[in-house]
């Protein structure tokens, strides 16, 4: 009889209640139970779990990892899909094996490069993957030169910080003087130049951000699955024009995202983005987890979390490819339930457990969660 297969997800983004469906639902008809922890009591993946616990607050990464062997040692965890802390954790990975569980991520040296945005792009342009040109700036000069430098090439300049996940701190600059425009309306990502010239002026400590030229669309995401042997066993992209979505085998994206997680040894799932600069694609992101919409490969027929799983417990799924590329869809928001009830007592003061196994029939809740990933569902077009 084939054993159940534990998987602990650490605070996470909503989106991948999705990613524990299709554990759940895996071709092998294997037995899944999930345990996940956040540190917010309503987030949707705490009851989408079999098991759950509110983490604490305030640890540092050391402490963390010393939390988290404690965790997979007391619910027994297979495998360990880790978010927060990951350079941390995975620079434990043999105190984990010793525990018995499979870290899914990279290992700590390729994470170390793609934490900080300037050495990435330094380090793939070294292997031919063409970057954006771009800019490191620390304070208001810096900034200045690199946008007058950018507009005189004819581009729209944005930064974002030089470190950092998904579009936290991105920012268009634009010479337009601050007006009821941008109070109209939803908010906007543009930021009148004078405004955030003023803003780094006064800042008790420099800045650090990255200045490039607005990409254009559209933009394509590559989900990767590598094994620990560096060789690919999945790449497909996700494009994005708009509200529209689809999919592509296109190698002018895929071939530099293989380059790149072969390259590096992004074992395991990465999600590899790019978008245009002119007439070709040049990278604007790698991250070294799984993307939060990687369940929308299921539309092309795919089970990219089970495969990956398969692949931390050592059993190799071989080269996976869709049998079909799935129809333009887009994505829109949905409920899912929650844990019946925010109460003060299930805070991380609790000395017991926190969230035992949840039922799904209780209350839910409207819409995405803005302070994480849209919790949203593929629809076709």
């Amino acid at each position: 009889m084939v054993s159940r297969v534990r998987v602990w997800l650490n605070r996470t983004y909503a989106e991948n209640v999705f990613f524990m469906d299709q554990l759940r639902r895996n071709p092998s008809d294997r037995a899944v139970e999930i345990h996940a922890t956040h540190g917010d009591p309503d987030s949707p993946v705490l009851a989408a779990a079999d098991t759950a616990e509110l983490e604490p607050e305030g640890l540092s990464p050391a402490a963390y990892v010393e939390y988290a062997l404690d965790q997979c040692t007391r619910r027994g965890i297979d495998v360990f899909v880790p978010r927060l802390h990951q350079a941390a954790v995975v620079a434990h990975r043999a105190e984990f094996a010793a525990a018995g569980t499979a870290l899914l991520a990279p290992p700590p040296e390729a994470v170390a490069v793609f934490h900080d945005k300037v050495i990435a792009y330094e380090a793939v342009q070294a292997i031919g993957v063409p970057v954006p040109p771009w800019w490191r700036v620390r304070s208001a000069d810096e900034l200045l030169t690199a946008v007058e430098a950018l507009e005189a090439g004819g581009h729209k300049a944005c930064f974002k910080p030089a470190s950092g996940a998904g579009g936290v701190g991105f920012r268009v600059i634009t010479r337009s003087p601050f007006s009821l425009a941008q109070l109209e309306g939803f908010p906007s990502p543009y930021v009148p130049l004078d405004l955030v010239l003023e803003a780094v002026h006064r800042a008790a400590e420099p800045v650090d951000w990255l200045v490039m030229p607005r990409l254009e669309q559209p933009e394509v995401s590559v989900d990767c699955l590598t094994g620990p042997d560096n060789r690919i066993r999945l790449a497909v992209g996700r494009t994005k024009n708009g509200r529209r979505r689809g999919f592509t085998l296109d190698e002018r994206w895929l071939e530099p995202a293989r380059r790149i997680a072969e390259g590096f040894g992004l074992h395991y799932l990465s999600n590899i983005q790019f978008r245009m600069y002119g007439d070709r694609p040049v990278l604007m992101d790698v991250n070294t987890r799984p993307a939060g919409g990687l369940h929308q490969l299921s539309l092309c027929g795919v089970n990219a979390p089970w495969a990956a799983v398969q692949l931390a417990l050592g059993e190799d799924p071989g080269e996976v490819v869709p049998p079909f590329l799935g129809q333009d869809y887009t994505v829109v928001s949905g409920p899912r339930p929650l844990r019946p009830v925010s109460a003060p007592q299930l805070r991380p003061e609790a000395a017991q457990p926190l969230l035992p196994a949840v039922p799904a029939q209780v209350g839910a809740a409207t819409g995405a969660e803005p302070q994480e990933q849209e919790q949203a569902q593929a629809l076709p077009l």
